[in-house]
């Protein structure tokens, strides 16, 4: 351990200083410790264990993952997750968070990777390392009925009033391209779609699969309009998994699981349970 932490130092130099009393008990103790301290930072010291893990997830975000009646987890977020820690075989617990703090506590090590439809971005990149994607649906605007709204391009929108749940990469959309609309942000998706049944809003841009759920139940007020929009500059490459930056053994767990039951048919019959088509 000396030899490599000094460099390669001729042993019996070393020995030599030890005998006429140049090094003591208080410079083995720090060559110790410095050397612990290496072999941590680069990761060589200890190995995680994950055998349990912590999934972060938002809770709201129907039919991805949202709380039942009896404020049980459910969603295709939810049974994924299920599924990857079967075949990982490891035991895994959720918690609930705040879209806008779902980031910043997973850094503080609230848990250990989120699952809750995050989109796969740079600059979300530059925080957190992501998994492979698990699913990739493109974003649609959101209008009442007999609103005549065809032409939803930022000339289109001009002088619309237009929603989106904050923090997202819908909000980041609209802020970066519609300057000549009014953008809303809201803290749930929910919240959003409220506002637009209610009136307050002309438009909501959201992930066509999230908001065809509502459309088939409270959101009967309001239909799809104009086409769909992916640019994968805004909307990143699908919804990933997010970890820490360095956890690189968690990413190569989740994403040979990923692989695993998209082999072995587990993902089609979740798929089938919430979808009548294919979001992968």
């Amino acid at each position: 351990m000396f030899k490599n932490y000094m460099g390669g130092a001729d042993k019996f130099t070393v020995a030599s200083k030890i005998t006429n009393g140049t090094y003591n008990m208080k410079n083995f103790k720090s060559l110790a410790l410095a050397a612990l301290a290496t072999a941590v930072m680069s990761g060589s010291a200890f190995a995680a264990d994950w055998s349990k893990i912590r999934i972060g997830t938002e809770g709201a975000y129907k039919p991805f993952n949202y709380m039942d009646s009896s404020g049980e987890l459910q969603g295709f977020d939810i049974d994924i997750a299920k599924a990857l820690c079967a075949e990982m075989k490891a035991e895994c617990s959720f918690v609930a968070q705040d879209w806008d703090g779902i980031i910043p506590a997973l850094l503080a090590k609230k848990y250990d990777v989120i699952i809750a439809s995050m989109s796969i971005t740079d600059e979300r990149k530059k925080k957190v390392d992501f998994t492979d994607k698990y699913y990739n649906t493109p974003a649609k605007f959101v209008a009442k009925k007999g609103s005549g709204m065809t032409d939803t391009s930022p000339a289109g929108m001009k002088g619309k009033t237009i929603g989106a749940q904050s923090s997202t990469t819908h909000s980041t959309y609209l802020e970066d391209n519609y300057k000549d609309s009014t953008v809303k942000l809201y803290a749930t998706q929910d919240e959003a779609n409220a506002d637009l049944a209610a009136g307050r809003l002309d438009a909501v841009l959201a992930d066509s699969v999230v908001i065809l759920a509502w459309l088939g139940g409270d959101g009967s007020c309001c239909e799809h309009v104009g086409e769909t929009h992916n640019d994968p500059k805004w909307f990143g490459l699908g919804a990933g998994m997010a970890v820490r930056k360095g956890e690189d053994e968690l990413t190569t767990k989740l994403n040979t699981a990923l692989a695993a039951i998209l082999e072995n048919g587990t993902y089609k019959k979740i798929n089938d349970k919430y979808f009548p088509f294919s979001v992968y």
